[in-house]
């Protein structure tokens, strides 16, 4: 029996590759080997700027928070505790959404888990001595 080479597949195979790196320079865009260098590492490059963008979206997020907060002179930890307190589920990306689009919704938040906060404040009376 003869040998197969499997030509129309590699043929497949090269041809994806060299498609996929479009638009690299020189050699790594023309010459199969160099393309798939660069394809593989590109896709290392992608697999951790996915991790590094959700990294990334969760600062700006608490940075925008923080900046609205500062106004209303309200420390960001301060009213992170205050939301879980208030058993308001509302995570880091809803709040900052809720900061650029509509301020309006946001500082009734804000007043609300400061109504909480002045509440609380008297309540909270410690129980640990017992009278005899």
């Amino acid at each position: 029996m003869t040998r197969v080479k499997g030509g129309p597949r590699a043929r497949k195979r090269h041809k994806k590759v060299i498609k996929a790196a479009k638009g690299y320079r020189g050699t790594r865009r023309k010459l199969y080997k160099r393309a798939k260098e660069a394809y593989l590492r590109a896709g290392q490059h992608a697999y951790v700027g996915r991790k590094l963008r959700k990294r990334d979206m969760r600062r700006l997020w608490v940075q925008r928070i923080n900046a609205a907060l500062s106004e209303r002179g309200l420390p960001y930890s301060k009213f992170i505790k205050l939301l879980k307190d208030a058993d308001i589920e509302l995570d880091r990306k809803i709040l900052a959404q809720l900061v650029v689009e509509d301020p309006g919704v946001f500082a009734e938040i804000v007043e609300t888990v400061n109504k909480g906060r002045k509440v609380s404040k008297g309540s909270n009376v410690k129980s640990g001595a017992k009278k005899h």
